[in-house]
C-alpha cells in the first residue's frame, strides 16, 4: 500500500470549448466532473498502475462527500479528516481552436489546528503495512509549515520511502527529516531557493543544494522540457516524447505516481524517471487529470530518452 497525503483536494471540472471567446457567452461542447487535487491525482494514477493507494487529507461539505463517493467508486481506499471548510472546486477550460488550457483554481480554506493533529493520527495508524508515503501540494492557509517534516519523519521511523512534491517553506522544513525523494518542478525549485535557475548548470547546483540539506534523491521536472534527476552521486537527464496534449493538468502528479511505482520495484533513479516520464505524458493525453490509459505507457516509455549527465 502507498499512503497519499494532501491537505487541499478538489472537485475537478473540465470544460471543453470549440472556441473560447473572452467577454462573451461560451457554451461547452464537453463537461466532465471528477475528483482531483495533487494527492488525489497521485492516488488515481497509482490505482491504474496496479498499486493500492490510500488517500488521506481534509474534506468538507457536499463537495467532500462527492470526492469520497468518487474515490470509493474507483476502488481507492480513503480515510479523510472531516473539516468545516468546504472542499474547493477547480475548473479547467480547454480551447480546441487554439490548444490553450486555462486553470481556474479556488483557493482552499483554513482548517483548525486540531484537524492537523487528527490527520497526523490517521497517518501514524495507516503507515502500518505501507511501502511509501507521498506528500503532495501546498498545505491549507495558516497550516503548520512543518507538517510535511512530521510526515517524512513518521515515514523514516517506519522504514518507508518518503516522497515530497512541494515547494517553499513546506519543502525546506521537510528536508530536515531527510526524505527519500523530493520532486519540485523548475519554477518551484527556484522559488524555494530564492534564486534564478536559468540554465542546466544552475539547476544541477541547486539539486546538489537540496541533497546537502537532506534529500536523498532529487528529481526536477521541466514540463515539456527535460527532467533532471540526482541520487547524490550521478545526474540523469530524461527527454520526453513529443505529443499534442489534450490536458496537461496533473502531469506532475502522474509523474510522481510513476516514479514511486518504479522505485518500489527496485529500479535505478534514471530508469524510474524514464517510466515516470511516460506516465506523466500519458496523463496529458486524457481530459480528466489522473485518469490515464495504461496501454499508452510502454510506447511512451520507449520513446523517452535517458542520458547520464555525469
Amino acid at each position: 500500500m502507498i499512503l497519499c497525503i494532501g491537505t487541499t483536494p478538489a472537485v475537478q471540472r473540465v470544460l471543453v470549448f470549440r472556441k473560447l471567446v473572452l467577454d462573451s457567452v461560451n457554451r461547452a461542447a464537453t463537461t466532465l466532473d471528477g475528483a482531483a487535487g495533487k494527492s488525489i491525482n497521485v492516488a488515481k494514477v497509482l490505482r491504474t498502475l496496479g498499486e493500492r493507494p490510500i488517500a488521506t487529507g481534509f474534506l468538507g461539505g457536499d463537495r467532500g462527500e462527492y470526492l469520497r463517493a468518487v474515490l470509493a467508486e474507483k476502488g481507492i481506499v480513503s480515510e479523510f479528516v472531516s473539516v468545516n471548510a468546504r472542499t474547493r472546486l477547480c475548473i479547467t477550460l480547454i480551447d480546441e481552436a487554439t490548444g490553450h488550457h486555462t486553470e481556474l483554481v479556488e483557493e482552499s480554506q483554513p482548517v483548525e489546528p486540531c484537524d492537523y493533529e487528527k490527520l497526523k493520527s490517521v497517518i501514524r495508524q495507516r503507515v502500518t503495512g505501507c511501502r511509501a508515503l507521498i506528500m503532495s501540494g501546498t498545505i491549507t492557509p495558516g497550516g503548520p509549515p512543518g507538517f510535511y517534516y512530521d510526515c517524512a519523519r513518521i515515514a523514516r521511523e517506519a522504514g518507508l520511502l518518503s516522497v515530497v512534491d512541494a515547494h517553499g517553506t513546506s519543502l525546506q522544513e521537510a528536508l530536515k527529516a531527510r526524505p527519500g525523494v523530493v520532486k519540485p518542478n523548475r519554477l518551484e525549485l527556484a522559488s524555494t531557493l530564492g534564486r534564478e535557475l536559468n540554465d542546466e548548470p544552475a539547476l544541477l547546483e541547486a539539486m546538489r543544494d537540496l541533497h546537502q540539506r537532506g534529500a536523498e534523491r532529487v528529481v526536477v521536472t521541466g514540463g515539456k522540457g527535460a527532467t533532471l534527476a540526482f541520487n547524490g552521486h550521478s545526474f540523469w537527464r530524461v527527454i520526453p516524447p513529443r505529443i499534442t496534449p489534450v490536458n496537461p493538468i496533473g502531469c506532475g502528479d502522474a509523474f510522481t505516481a510513476g516514479l514511486v511505482w518504479r522505485l518500489l520495484r527496485g529500479e535505478a533513479l534514471g530508469e524510474a524517471c524514464r517510466w515516470a516520464n511516460a506516465v506523466g505524458v500519458a496523463n496529458a493525453l486524457t481530459l480528466m487529470p489522473g485518469e490515464l490509459n495504461y496501454s499508452d505507457l510502454e510506447p511512451l516509455a520507449e520513446q523517452a530518452k535517458v542520458e547520464q549527465v555525469f
